[in-house]
């Protein structure tokens, strides 16, 4: 299993998004803290709306892929999810975003 070190001074600040607050944000959290832990990462998670989502100061946004374009620049980085319960997928995609950014590095 590979293992990584993250090189951000401090936790990340994950923010998961749905279009309108009817709870999809509350799973994909959930979600997501469970692929950050696996990850073996500092991070907080917290959920939101779209409308809130370029104010929280995140350093990764997570949402539906329908909202991945109107919220390019709200954070360093935006993922599109599929799928929000499927943990493998967050993991695989922040693992490849966090190594892109050089805030995450395999250790050897």
């Amino acid at each position: 299993m590979v293992r990584y070190k993250f090189t951000l001074n401090r936790p990340l600040k994950i923010l998961t998004i749905c279009g309108v607050g009817m709870g999809s944000s509350l799973i994909l959290k959930m979600t997501a803290e469970d692929a950050v832990k696996s990850i073996g990462i500092p991070a907080k998670v917290v959920h939101g709306v779209l409308t809130e989502a370029k104010g929280i100061g995140a350093d990764v946004i997570l949402a539906q892929t329908l909202h991945v374009e109107e919220l390019k620049g709200a954070a360093p980085i935006v993922i599109g999810i599929k799928r929000f319960v499927d943990k493998e997928e967050i993991r695989q995609k922040l693992i490849e975003e966090l190594k892109t950014k050089g805030w995450l590095v395999e250790e050897e």
